[in-house]
C-alpha cells in the first residue's frame, strides 16, 4: 500500500482481459490512481494495438503505449485446457475484471460472468461492449468511427457544406473506457458497504448517445440541429475567423464578452445594431455576423489579435498544431506530460486531474508482452517447477494458438 493521496486505488487487483482503445485505457485509468493491472494477451499475437503503426517507439504502437502504462503484461491463452488454474488464480485474486469481449464469447471460453462470480463473490466484472446488453444490434462489433457514424456524432461535425467528418481523436473508445472506471470506482465504493460484487457494463454506443445529448434535447424541442464547422448551434461568435496568416477561434459566450470584442475589433458600434444586440439575435443572423466580423480580422495577423483580445478579457486560441502543443509551455507548467526511463524518456500524457495536490505517477512504462510471467506466476502461488511447466504449456507459449 502507498501514502499518496493521488493513487486511493492502492491495494485493488484488476485483471484486465481487453485489447484496442476502450478497455485499456478503463484498465489503465485504475492503474494511474494506484491499482495492480495485470494485463492478459494471446502469447502470440498481444493487443493488436502493438502492431498499429508506423510510427513505432522501440516496436510498439503509439496508441499501446498510451493505453497501458502502469500495467504488468502476461500472455496466456484463454482457449488453451491449461489457461484454467491459471486464470482461476487470477479471478480470485482479483477485486476488478475488465472484458471486452463479444458478446457471450468469454462465457464460450468458460469465464464469463456467472463463472467468476461463483468464484470470487466480492468481483466487480465490468463488460465493455458495443451497442449494451439488449436490442437487435447487441451481438454486432462496434468500432469508434462507427459509432461516431451511427450515433449522429459525424453528421454533427464538418464544415455546413462539406461531408460528415469523423472527430480526429478516439472520443468514443476513450469516452466509453472513462465511463467504466467511473463506474468501477462507484461500485467499489458500494462493495465497501455491502462486502459483494457486481457487473458493470457500459457500449460504445451509450457513450456515443451521452456525447449527443444535447443535439437530441434541440431535436426534441423542435428543431433539426446541423453542423456549423468550427462553431456552434447556440452561441456566436464562437467559431473560428480568418487572420491575415491563419485562423484564430474567438468564443465571445455572452452580451458582455461579444462587446468587448467588437470594441477592440474598432467595431464597438456593431454590438448596439438591432441583429446583433442579444445572443439569440447573433444565432438568428450568424452569417451576416460572421462576415461583418471578419472582414475585421483578416486585417490582423493571428499572434496580434491573440494579444489584442486576451487584453480586452476576450477568449480566444490559435488553432495549433500537434508538435506546438507538445511544446506548450503551460501543460509543462501543469507536469501532465510524464516522463518514464522504461520509454527512453519518451513523454507521456498523464491522467487530467490533481488528487491532494498530486498528479498520479507513471511508475511503470507500458509493458512488454508478457514481460511479467514468471513475476506474476510466483505471486499466484505456483511452485517454481509449476511455473517453468505453465511458462512452456500450450496456454503460454510463445506463438501459442495462432
Amino acid at each position: 500500500m502507498t501514502d499518496s493521496p493521488a493513487q486511493p486505488l492502492a491495494g485493488v487487483r484488476v485483471l484486465d482481459l481487453t485489447r484496442n482503445v476502450a478497455g485499456p485505457y478503463a484498465a489503465m485509468i485504475l492503474g494511474e490512481l494506484g491499482a495492480d493491472v495485470v494485463k492478459v494477451e494471446h502469447p502470440g499475437r498481444g493487443d493488436d494495438t502493438r502492431k498499429w503503426g508506423p510510427p513505432f517507439w522501440d516496436g510498439e504502437g503509439p496508441i499501446y503505449l498510451a493505453m497501458n502504462r502502469n500495467k504488468r503484461s502476461v500472455t496466456i491463452d484463454l482457449g488453451a485446457r491449461t489457461a484454467r488454474p491459471i486464470m482461476e488464480r487470477l479471478c480470485d485474486s482479483a477485486d476488478v475484471l475488465v472484458e471486452s469481449f463479444r458478446p457471450g464469447a468469454l462465457d464460450r471460453l468458460g469465464y464469463g460472468y456467472d463463472w467468476a462470480a461463483a468464484r470470487n463473490p466480492r468481483l466487480l466484472y465490468c463488460s465493455i461492449t458495443a451497442y449494451g446488453d439488449a436490442g437487435p444490434l447487441r451481438d454486432r462489433p462496434g468500432y469508434d468511427p462507427l459509432m461516431q457514424a451511427f450515433a449522429g456524432i459525424m453528421a454533427m461535425t464538418g464544415e455546413p457544406a462539406g461531408d460528415a467528418v469523423r472527430a480526429g481523436v478516439s472520443i468514443i473508445d476513450m469516452g466509453t473506457g472513462m465511463w467504466a472506471a467511473l463506474g468501477l470506482v462507484a461500485a467499489l465504493h458500494r462493495r465497501a458497504a455491502t462486502g459483494r460484487g457486481e457487473r458493470v457494463v457500459t457500449a460504445l454506443y451509450e457513450t456515443a448517445l451521452a456525447w449527443m445529448s444535447y443535439h437530441l434535447t434541440t431535436h426534441w424541442a423542435g428543431a433539426t440541429p446541423r453542423r456549423y464547422g468550427s462553431g456552434t448551434s447556440t452561441i456566436a461568435p464562437y467559431e473560428a475567423f480568418a487572420t491575415a496568416d491563419g485562423r484564430l477561434m474567438i468564443s465571445a459566450g455572452n452580451d458582455a464578452l461579444f462587446a468587448r470584442l467588437c470594441a477592440a475589433l474598432r467595431l464597438a458600434a456593431l454590438a448596439e445594431e438591432p441583429p446583433f444586440r442579444t445572443n439569440a439575435d447573433r444565432v438568428r443572423n450568424r452569417e451576416a455576423l460572421h462576415t461583418a466580423l471578419e472582414a475585421a480580422t483578416v486585417g490582423w495577423e493571428t499572434a496580434a489579435l491573440a494579444d489584442a483580445l486576451v487584453a480586452a478579457g476576450v477568449p480566444c486560441s490559435p488553432i495549433r498544431t500537434v508538435p506546438e502543443v507538445a511544446e506548450d509551455e503551460q501543460a509543462a507548467a501543469l507536469g501532465i506530460f510524464q516522463r518514464h526511463a522504461g520509454l527512453g524518456e519518451m513523454p507521456s500524457v498523464g491522467l487530467p486531474l490533481l488528487l491532494g495536490g498530486e498528479r498520479p505517477p507513471l511508475r511503470t512504462a507500458p509493458p512488454k508482452r508478457g514481460e511479467h510471467n514468471r513475476e506474476v506466476l510466483a505471486e499466484l502461488g505456483f511452485a517454481a517447477g509449476e511455473v517453468e511447466e505453465l511458462l512452456g504449456s500450450e496456454a503460454m507459449r510463445e506463438g501459442a494458438g495462432e
